[in-house]
């Protein structure tokens, strides 16, 4: 009898009407572990975002509250001048982005342009190679005085003055946006596809050629998707560390995530930090908030309610205008780096490349002899792996709580779940050195907090995947291993995961690519024993080893490489643009 008490009906001679639940009934013994997994959530993102909201008005000798954390951050010109300097970078890293991601995306999706796969692999590669490599890529070749364009245009022109500079305000945007315009093409490319032709053949019916229809028909109707990677791009480029690291300090133009690394340098500053990191939190919350205003007042849906007919545009004599300025975009991110990469790695001196100075030594200088080279190659690949792991099964979980309604305050975990999303990852970092750092838990430094930080930071990436999947399984099939004797955990682990192990798998791809090369959250967290690959390259960067840099960043691609061929093996080759 006890178990039929929480679906018990009063008979009236009417339809049954079941009775509402309490709160005493909901909270059975059963329902224990999924309270401990919302825990679970609250911990790794409510807590670290209060306790920087706390610290940053703390007195850090006192312990009492005070204002002064936030006088001594903006307080000064040149701290201002940083975050005014930041702004503007991320704009005109966002202009630049789109007109990246956004032309590509079209040509591939909507035109009869040919090199299609060449480009969308070529994008691809601008997603797997991380920003800090094309950075250390670009200084290469467009140092002011030994970069190999700058030097092959002395040779040829007798002038003093270097043909590009990386270390400016163009080529930090140049170099920031080549190696972010990936996620632009996903959404706008999943955008285009979505639409039918029959608008588009209106328009053409009408006199309007290809460009005027793309530009007054087709572009406006994937605007929601333009606006949201737009939003994506500039919390991007305003929170990298990498980048900024290696262009902006030589360019003497400061920046946000440079100004926080000083205030983490002796002496540590962790309130003034945390104080200076709650305008770009403002910053993020206020662009989310104009992009909902800007969406919400007109309509972006096509008229065909369902998929009507997709044909390509024919773009005629410009097919191969078009994909000249794919190949440059795609050589510009990927293609020209990666060889002087490759050129460095394999050469004993990167400033005078010749086949005669080909070695193998700087592998073996990484492998075998550089003391934190190798540890941190298993420290990254592992944290990735087990981070994006613990990302996605947390993510199922929730996921499963959201949409089948388990918990009373199910749309708060939905919330918080994708709240990350809008958090800067240097922002999140700082939180997670407020809250875990220091006694009685002092997780500084150590493998947990790197985990739970990464964790926290690709879970509105798990979270998206695994609700979406959830979202197309009927209960009906969870309600029949209820019905055998198998509990709701029963369920999700014979039925919900089986049913859904490709999209959660390649969910675990797009989480373990990116947190293997994670550079701005991890700055701050590592320690002297869990250094992971990009601050050591960031470190080798510093001591100017770029042969060794090259070659172990030459390796960590490789390993990547490596897991997204099986990736590509196990689930297709469009794995990362599958639309749930």
């Amino acid at each position: 009898m006890t178990s039929f008490q929480s679906t018990s009906v009063e008979w009236s001679g009417e339809t049954p009407v079941p009775q509402k639940l309490s709160w005493f009934q909901r909270l059975q013994p059963s329902s224990l572990l999924w309270l401990f997994l919302a825990a679970i959530l609250v911990v790794l993102v409510v807590a670290p975002m209060s306790m920087l909201l706390v610290t940053s008005f703390t007195d850090g000798a006192t312990g009492g509250w005070t204002l002064g954390n936030y006088v001594e951050a903006y307080g000064h010109e040149r701290h201002v001048t940083a975050l005014t300097n930041t702004l503007k970078m991320g704009a005109a890293v966002v202009v630049l982005k789109l007109l990246f991601g956004v032309p590509l995306a079209w040509a591939c999706t909507r035109t009869d342009m040919p090199g299609k796969n060449f480009v969308r692999y070529g994008v691809f590669g601008a997603f797997i190679l991380p920003p800090y490599l094309g950075a250390v890529g670009w200084i290469l070749l467009a140092g002011p005085n030994t970069g190999w364009i700058n030097r092959a245009w002395y040779a040829l022109s007798q002038s003093s003055e270097p043909l590009v500079n990386v270390f400016s305000f163009w080529g930090l945007v140049l170099v920031t946006s080549i190696g972010g315009f990936f996620l632009v093409f996903v959404f706008v490319s999943t955008a285009f596809e979505m639409i039918s032709s029959e608008m588009e053949d209106a328009a053409n019916m009408l006199g309007a050629g290809p460009v005027k229809t793309a530009m007054k028909v087709t572009f406006p109707l994937v605007l929601p998707a333009i606006i949201g990677s737009a939003m994506i791009s500039f919390l991007g480029a305003i929170a990298l560390y990498g980048v900024p690291a290696l262009i902006s300090i030589p360019a003497r133009y400061p920046v946000v995530v440079i100004q926080l690394a000083e205030f983490f340098s002796f002496p540590l500053r962790v309130e003034v930090a945390a104080a200076y990191s709650i305008p770009l939190l403002l910053i993020t919350m206020s662009l989310l908030g104009l992009q909902r205003l800007v969406l919400n007042r007109k309509g972006y849906t096509s008229i065909s309610g369902k998929g009507g007919e997709r044909r390509l545009v024919k773009l005629g004599k410009w097919r191969w205008a078009m994909f000249g300025y794919c190949f440059v975009v795609v050589a510009l991110a990927v293609l020209m780096p990666l060889i002087v990469l490759l050129m460095a790695a394999f050469s004993k001196n990167w400033t005078s490349f010749s086949f005669d100075g080909l070695t193998l030594s700087n592998f073996y200088y990484v492998l075998f002899q550089h003391s934190s080279s190798q540890k941190a190659l298993i420290t990254s690949v592992s944290v990735g792996a087990v981070a994006a792991t613990a990302a996605i099964l947390l993510a199922l979980c929730i996921g499963y709580i959201v949409q089948r309604k388990l918990l009373p305050f199910s749309s708060a975990l939905a919330f918080i779940a994708v709240s990350p999303f809008v958090i800067p990852g240097i922002v999140l970092a700082i939180g997670f050195y407020a809250a875990y750092a220091f006694p009685p838990l002092a997780l500084y430094g150590t493998y947990t907090i790197l985990v739970l930080a990464f964790v926290t930071r690709f879970l509105p990436i798990a979270f998206t995947t695994s609700a979406a999947g959830i979202r197309a399984i009927h209960p009906e099939m969870e309600d029949a291993v209820r019905i055998l004797g198998g509990g709701r955990l029963e369920a999700v682990r014979s039925v919900v995961a089986p049913l859904l192990k490709r999209t959660l798998a390649g969910g675990w791809l797009l989480i373990f690519v990116p947190a293997a090369q994670e550079l701005s959250t991890a700055i701050f967290l590592v320690g002297p024993t869990t250094r992971v690959v990009s601050v050591v390259l960031l470190d080798l960067s510093e001591e100017g080893q770029l042969e060794t840099l090259a070659a172990l960043g030459t390796l960590l691609l490789l390993i990547i490489v490596a897991v997204v061929a099986v990736g590509f093996r196990y689930l297709g080759r469009d794995f990362m643009l599958r639309r749930q």
